[in-house]
């Protein structure tokens, strides 16, 4: 069925119709508009929280930075930035595909439809016409026939009457007959416009209106279709790009995934460790023996230290969390400049154990008076409204040892990388030059002087520092080894490992007694902090371990590997009974763990 032949007669309905469809249209095309509005601005919120929390650092070496559960949350915020993106791409697609694709073709629908409804006007204008013209002759015949009858009437009036003449009555016959051929002429025409009418009406609305009809059925069924269309994209515009808001999803699950408690904890554990030793017994103090209030004070200063770093009583029990009690100055040690302490995990002291109190003497002059000022100030400064700060050295001493030998070796991390690039520089300024004496065509050798001398103070200077910087380290108690410092590669956690190649002391070996005074109380209680494998290794050949800091392995043993080849050849690893050392990295097969 179509409307040319149902509707024939509901033009008013179906030009009213047609009108409802273009303005639901017009209303669709406005909604998702406001639905790409709503899409941008949550884009925009989303970028803008994204950038709030992911605030830019002036360094990526802040110490947050190695928490797996910070490194998480930027993960996080980077994959809702992506998402954030996402949803941009959506309102985008959805205004190209669907808004103005809609509107193109809707003014297009109303063109075509203006264009059907003229043509039904004209074909109405004309029937209209015709039917006036058929009026006006139906009037006309009408008119003239009752002009002839009353003549006719009046002609047959004179010739009955016996005093009219013969001449009035010829008269009135020819007016009558004048009369009625008029009206015969009238009644024809009126009979050749109805038959016009009848021809014109029979083709309006039969032909012209139901084709004009069916034109605008047609028009209005590919509407609703595209308009369907148009619902249909509003759903597949974002199903597009589920997959990948599934993908920032999943990330974020990863990234919540990747957090490692215990990671974090060794970190803070790396960030902090200072390296002092817990504080030892306090001395017993004989006044029986006649020793005097002044010298047993300075004879046992030593013993004496931990108590007036950690600010406490001398009357209360010791422990970690106790109120922190004003120090007189009867407590304080007779001595108030920094220590350098001896390294955190050095070799024991057997004269300790024979004469302590000697040996806490010797200390004091040597080692105590350094440092023991500084590490209270340290402490004082968290609990004590004057914060005095450390002068900053180059050499790093006002800070703990375990933190200052990571420094050291960050800095010399850095000397060696810059002297990698200027000793580069020198190569290739070599090489130009040997090219300029070979092809002087090419250049001018002499105009290389100035760079080539500039290299070689910058080298020079560089290994004057590294110099410096490793003769600080070794008395940090760094690493000794003279395998690992001529290539100028450290540990990165900076510990002074049992089983290293600086072969401090082994496993048997008693730590020293008289670090007691350097403690720090860290939140582990172990003396060595083994450090988490990053992948295994297999032995291709065996390996004696013959020389200090190397372990011996034989072909097929597998190890635990600890610490990457820094560029120097050797690979540290660790055996299962907690055995460590250094390996050449051409003798093993290495898997790193993802």
């Amino acid at each position: 069925m179509d409307w040319g032949t149902e509707l024939w007669d509901q033009y008013d309905t179906i030009e009213k119709h047609t009108q409802s469809g273009l303005e639901l249209v017009e209303k669709y095309v406005k909604f998702v508009k406001e639905r790409t509005e709503i899409e941008q601005n949550y884009a925009k919120q989303l970028r803008n929280l994204s950038k709030k929390y992911n605030l830019k650092r002036s360094s990526k070496d802040e110490p947050e930075c190695r928490f797996s559960s910070y490194q998480s949350f930027l993960d996080l915020l980077n994959e809702m930035n992506d998402y954030a993106g996402q949803r941009e791409l959506i309102a985008e697609n959805m205004m190209m595909s669907i808004c103005i694709d809609l509107t193109k073709y809707l003014q297009e629908l109303k063109q075509e439809r203006k264009t059907y409804l003229m043509e039904a006007k004209k074909a109405q204008q004309s029937l209209e016409s015709t039917y006036k013209q058929l009026d006006s002759s139906k009037k006309r015949f009408e008119r003239e026939w009752r002009e002839a009858e009353r003549a006719a009437q009046y002609a047959e009036k004179t010739d009955q009457d016996i005093n009219a003449t013969k001449a009035d009555v010829e008269k009135a016959k020819q007016q009558a007959h004048m009369r009625a051929h008029v009206a015969e002429e009238c009644k024809n025409d009126y009979a050749a416009q109805l038959q016009k009418y009848n021809k014109e009406q029979n083709q309006f609305y039969f032909n012209d209106m139901p084709l004009i009809f069916n034109k605008l059925q047609d028009l209005d069924e590919r509407r609703v279709r595209k308009l369907a269309q148009g619902y249909i994209l509003f759903s597949d515009t974002e199903k597009h790009v589920m997959p990948i808001i599934g993908k920032c999803l999943e990330g974020i699950t990863k990234a919540g995934t990747n957090v490692n408690e215990r990671n974090d904890s060794m970190v803070v554990i790396e960030q902090s460790k200072s390296g002092f030793e817990r504080p030892g017994d306090l001395e017993f103090e004989d006044y029986s023996q006649g020793i005097n209030r002044a010298s047993s004070d300075s004879s046992l200063g030593t013993p004496k230290g931990p108590m007036d770093l950690l600010g406490k009583n001398r009357s209360k029990n010791f422990w970690l969390f106790s109120k922190r009690s004003k120090l007189s100055p009867s407590t304080l040690p007779p001595f108030s400049t920094p220590p350098a302490p001896s390294p955190a995990n050095g070799p024991p002291s057997p004269k300790f154990g024979r004469d302590p109190l000697s040996y806490c003497l010797k200390e004091i002059n040597k080692t105590v008076k350094p440092r023991i000022s500084s590490f209270r100030t340290l402490r004082r400064s968290k609990f004590t409204p004057e914060r005095i700060t450390p002068a900053v050295t180059e050499d790093f001493a006002h800070l703990p040892p375990e933190q200052r030998r990571k420094r050291l070796q960050q800095k010399l991390e850095e000397i060696c990388k810059e002297l990698q690039k200027e000793v580069d520089q020198s190569e290739a300024l070599g090489k130009m030059k040997d090219v300029y004496e070979k092809n002087p065509q090419m250049g001018d050798p002499a105009s290389l002087a100035s760079q080539i001398s500039q290299t070689t103070q910058n080298i020079e200077r560089l290994r004057g520092e590294l110099n410096k910087y490793e003769t600080w380290l070794a008395e940090a108690g760094g690493r000794g080894d003279t395998l690992r410092y001529k290539t100028h590669t450290f540990n990165n956690n900076g510990a002074h490992d049992v089983h290293s190649p600086d072969g401090a002391h082994s496993d048997e070996s008693t730590p020293d007694p008289s670090q007691a005074i350097y403690a720090e109380f860290d939140d582990d209680f172990e003396d060595e902090e083994l450090t988490a494998p990053i992948g295994k290794c297999t032995a291709m050949y065996n390996f004696p371990g013959a020389s200090e800091g190397t372990i011996a392995m034989q072909e097929g043993e597998v190890l635990a590997v600890v610490e990457e080849d820094k560029g120097d050849g050797w690979t540290r690893v660790r055996r299962n009974n907690g055995d460590e050392g250094y390996i050449p990295t051409s003798y093993v097969t290495i898997s790193l763990n993802e």
